[in-house]
């Protein structure tokens, strides 16, 4: 971290607020593909209220008591992992890292390969992340595929991750298997 950028503390937010957040994810059958029920965290994004108690719940977790992050990058994977990534890193003043899909940068040091629940793909990302502490963030957990291909990237890259976390658990997906101490604020 910058010397001259002081990270800020975050405080819990209410319940009620995390409440009406998760009342905004909506679901829509048979998307991207036929039997997948998508969980669209884009309504709760466009409110400010619900996305900012939602960064804080997130990150929270990887703060000390004092609601200091434990932690000096967030890692956010393409795509709505970059908005809660970039908010993240926003609300606790740390930098943020895109953790790009595949062919998306023009020089990639670092390519991982896995599976999602309804095909195959591949990220890729840039930079030396030598001494830092990541925070590794994305909108959901699914199979885990996209979470441990990311941590992947982050260690080939030089970084330790201090933790995982992610907006909304899709529990009968067994993500949790695969990472197991993955923090949601949310899940289904």
């Amino acid at each position: 971290m910058s010397s001259s950028t002081a990270a800020a503390p975050l405080t819990a937010p209410p319940r009620e607020s995390l409440d009406r957040a998760f009342s905004l994810i909506t679901t829509t059958p048979d998307f991207p593909a036929p039997g997948v029920l998508f969980r669209d965290v884009t309504p709760l994004l466009t409110d400010p209220d619900a996305y900012a108690s939602s960064l804080a719940a997130v990150a929270l977790p990887f703060c000390d008591e004092s609601g200091l992050p434990e932690f000096d990058l967030v890692a956010g994977i393409e795509a709505r992992g970059f908005i809660v990534s970039a908010g993240i890193a926003a609300l606790t003043r740390t930098g943020t890292l895109p953790i790009r899909k595949a062919g998306k940068l023009p020089t990639p040091q670092v390519r991982v390969d896995y599976g999602l629940e309804y095909a195959e793909a591949a990220i890729e990302a840039s930079g030396d992340l030598t001494g830092r502490r990541v925070l590794l963030v994305d909108d959901v957990l699914a199979t885990g595929g996209t979470l441990v291909a990311a941590q992947s990237v982050v260690e080939q890259l030089g970084g330790t991750v201090v933790g995982s976390a992610v907006l909304l658990e899709l529990t009968g997906m067994a993500g949790r298997e695969r990472v197991p101490s993955c923090h949601a604020v949310f899940s289904v």
